[in-house]
Formats: C-alpha cells, sequence, structure tokens
C-alpha cells in the first residue's frame, strides 16, 4: 500500500501548480466575498419558497426557483431533466404521555419521514424503553406485542467528526421500525439524531422492508422530550397515545433536476460536475440542507462569468431533486450520463452545511487523490486543509459507481447535526461569510479540475 501510494505521489509530482493557480483563487475569493449573490439567492429560496419536500408544491416552486437562479447566474445552457419522485405526507400529529403521576404531557415530536401513521387515530399503548437494538433483543415477544416501543440511543458527543456520530446513530431511524414491526410492536419512538442541546425533534428518510408485513408508525423526539420520557419510564409504566396523519401517496409525481453550464473551450466533451440537492424536508426552511448547496453551485456558474473564466472542459451545475427521501434525482442524472456516454471527469457534491470550509472529502484512486493533494496549499489562506477523508455526495454516488472521481465539501462539522433535518434549519441560522468561503473553496476546486483536470 506503501509503495502504491508513493508512486502515485511521485507521478501526481508532474502535475504542474503554477503561481497563476494561485493567484486565479484569489481572484476567486474576491469575486465572491465582495460580489457573491450566493447569500441572497439563499433568502429568496428559503423566505419564498420554505421547505421542500419532493412532490409537494414548494418543490415545484424551487425548480422554477433554480432555472431562474441558473439563467440569471450566466449559464450558457440550462435545462430541467424529468424525474419521477415519491410524495409522502405528513399531516396532524401528537404524541402525549401519561405517567404514574396521572399528568398529560405532550412530547416534541415529528414522525419520520416516509412512515405510515395512525390514519388520524390516536392510538393508545403503555411505552416500553430500552437503550439499543441489544436490549431489545432480550424482551421477550409478550414485553414488544402491541406496545409503544422507546429506542433511546444518543448521538455520541465523544465523536469529534460528527458525520460519524451520524452514521452511528441514525441507523435506528431506519432499522427501529422494521424490527419492532417484525415482533408485533405498535409503534416506535426514537431519541433525535442529533447532536443538540435543545428539544427539536429530527426527521429523515426510512423504508419499510420488503419482509415486513405492517408498517407501523414511527416517530422522533427531541432531546428534552426523551430526557422527560426517560424519567417517566424509570418511575413506573408509561401510557402513550400517538395521533399521526402521515402516509405516502400512491402515485408518483413528475419533477426536475435543474441543470446549468458553460461550454468548455479545449474539451467540451469532458464534464465536471458541482451540485447539491434542491428538495429538503417538510419542516424548517431546508437552508443547510441542502439550500447552502445548491446557491454555492450557482455562485460557481456566476463567479466564472463575472470573472471571464472559460474553462478548458464544461462545468454543469445540478440541483439535485429528491435526495432526502428517494435519491430519484441523483440515479436519473447517472442514468442519462450513462445512456448518453456522457464523459464527466469529476463530480463534487456540496451536502454538508453552510458552515466555514474544513477540506475536502475524495472517492477516487490513489493517483488522482496525490493529484487533488497537490492542490492543498492553494487552499491553505481560505481555511481548507483537510484532504483525508474519504466522503463524497449521495446524489453523485451513481457517478461514482461509474467509476467517476468524486468529492464532497466538508464545512465544520459541529452546529450541522444541531439544525438536520429540523424546524431550526432556517435561513437566520447560515452566515453569509461561511456561506461564501464555502463558494470560494467549490469555485477553486472546480476551476483547478476544469483547467488541469484529472490524470
Amino acid at each position: 500500500m506503501k509503495i502504491r501510494l508513493l508512486t502515485a505521489l511521485m507521478a501526481a509530482a508532474s502535475i504542474h501548480v503554477s503561481a497563476q493557480d494561485s493567484v486565479m483563487l484569489r481572484k476567486i475569493s474576491n469575486e465572491i466575498m465582495l460580489h457573491g449573490t450566493c447569500y441572497d439567492n439563499l433568502r429568496v429560496l428559503c423566505k419564498n419558497v420554505g421547505h421542500r419536500l419532493a412532490g409537494s408544491p414548494e418543490a415545484a416552486r424551487a425548480v422554477k426557483w433554480g432555472e431562474r437562479a441558473m439563467r440569471e447566474a450566466g449559464a450558457d445552457k440550462v435545462w430541467l431533466q424529468p424525474v419521477d419522485v415519491p410524495h409522502w405526507v405528513r399531516g396532524e400529529e401528537h404524541l402525549y404521555v401519561r405517567g404514574e403521576d396521572g399528568r398529560k404531557v405532550a412530547l416534541s415530536m415529528l414522525s419520520i419521514g416516509n412512515t405510515e401513521g395512525t390514519g388520524g387515530e390516536t392510538w393508545k399503548a403503555p411505552i416500553v424503553m430500552v437503550k439499543d437494538m441489544d436490549e431489545f433483543s432480550k424482551l421477550s415477544d409478550d414485553e414488544i406485542k402491541d406496545k409503544i416501543i422507546f429506542f433511546d440511543y444518543h448521538f455520541r458527543q465523544d465523536l469529534i467528526f460528527t458525520f460519524e456520530g451520524y452514521g452511528d446513530a441514525v441507523k435506528y431511524r431506519w432499522l427501529a421500525p422494521n424490527v419492532a414491526s417484525s415482533r408485533g410492536a405498535l409503534a416506535v419512538i426514537i431519541r433525535a439524531v442529533s447532536t443538540g442541546e435543545d428539544d427539536y425533534p429530527h426527521t429523515g428518510a426510512m423504508r419499510y422492508m420488503d419482509t415486513v408485513k405492517r408498517h407501523i408508525p414511527a416517530v422522533a423526539i427531541g432531546n428534552y422530550s426523551a430526557d422527560l420520557l426517560v424519567k417517566k419510564c424509570k418511575q413506573g409504566e408509561v401510557i402513550g397515545y400517538l395521533s399521526a396523519e402521515a402516509h405516502m401517496l400512491p402515485d408518483m409525481v413528475r419533477s426536475y433536476n435543474v441543470i446549468g453550464e458553460i461550454k468548455g473551450s479545449e474539451h467540451p466533451e469532458k464534464i465536471v460536475v458541482v451540485g447539491g440537492h434542491l428538495d429538503s424536508w417538510d419542516v424548517g426552511e431546508g437552508a443547510n440542507d441542502d439550500g447552502t448547496g445548491c446557491v454555492q453551485s450557482i455562485e460557481v456558474i456566476r463567479a466564472f462569468k463575472a470573472l471571464g473564466i472559460r474553462p478548458k472542459c464544461t462545468v454543469r451545475a445540478v440541483l439535485f431533486m429528491n435526495e432526502e427521501n428517494g435519491l430519484k434525482g441523483g440515479l436519473a442524472y447517472g442514468d442519462s450520463a450513462k445512456a448518453r456516454n456522457e464523459q464527466h471527469i469529476f463530480a463534487l457534491e456540496t451536502d454538508a452545511g453552510g458552515f466555514s470550509p474544513r477540506g475536502f472529502g475524495l472517492k477516487m484512486n490513489a493517483k488522482k487523490k496525490a493529484q487533488i493533494w497537490r492542490y492543498k496549499n492553494l487552499f491553505l489562506p481560505y481555511g481548507v486543509y483537510d484532504f483525508s477523508r474519504d466522503e463524497g455526495g449521495a446524489d453523485i454516488s451513481p457517478l461514482e459507481k461509474m467509476d467517476v472521481p468524486t468529492a464532497g465539501l466538508l464545512p465544520d462539522p459541529q452546529r450541522y447535526f444541531d439544525l438536520h433535518h429540523t424546524d431550526n434549519d432556517v435561513f437566520e441560522n447560515v452566515n453569509h461569510r461561511e456561506l461564501k468561503l464555502g463558494a470560494v473553496a467549490v469555485t477553486g476546486m472546480v476551476y483547478l479540475v476544469s483547467e488541469h483536470g484529472l490524470k
């Protein structure tokens, strides 16, 4: 392994990083920090459109917004790529509990995305608390049948890179409803997949396994509500009262990826993609997830045009639809690229929030990684230093499976999972300088790859 890495580094040494590259990155930074429109674009998306779950009227309005923003950015060509998406509806919902003291208390809750609710009826049942899957597996069938199972699994605060903590905890969102249903549970409650010291519940996607016969309701509760429920469960029997109208509509809805591009001056057949996902969950405003990625991708087009940069390769910005609960946009884009025999040489996604950029995750072979590592010093003045992680992006994962080198912007991760999939993911929680610095990093990387290619 060390020999292969050394060979790759030696090969990358032949890639010339010129003073002109440094000058161009400074020009890009000045243009975006002084004249960038990404923050204003985000304000319009969040405040005029709002949250935009795939299949919803708000998502349709977001497509129109994205098409208009791409044209205003100056893209040579803008088009809509058809995508058929699912349409899940939340509806009204509530969760109350009554403990040994007899008081009925409302908990802060959200149905987990794609789940089926109670049909609007209020279901009453005892709540059984377990701390994890191991403890659940030790329950008898009688202890589970017709009960509401509360999985009190905490997001690990000891993991400094919070995406590792998310990967550890998120399995309870998609696995718990399935395993509980298979053993006769009535419904499931999970502690929010959240780093936050607050009571915001977090929604997010799950899918019922084909082997599961009963699609039971599943909800997430905020951390403070979870702490309260733990306390009540330790005091004695707790009765839950759950009502949820959540359901999946039977028909798919026609929607679109929004695509804008600047045609390459020397290698128009070679395509460099940058993108984020246009859909969000149906709470908050989808500001950090992933309005920020969308406006940063549009900013790449605008900055190139404003600076008169004619990239050697074609640069394409894509606003993907339906990342949150289906990935239909990413799959449609990958299928189209394959059917058209398009030559994608690099794909970069920004879908980790609008916080200060810290690095890029890289999913590519060692030789291409080594070339990107040669650019590290160019990014240091902008606070971007970490190129060590194997990270790409969900929407560009179909391209990755086609052996396209992929990358993901890595902003500072400490606050993202306070806001992710909540009512608190709003425009006011995005800082204009941090957002623009992320756009600087993304635009700089797209420029370097479109200028030098990936050998």
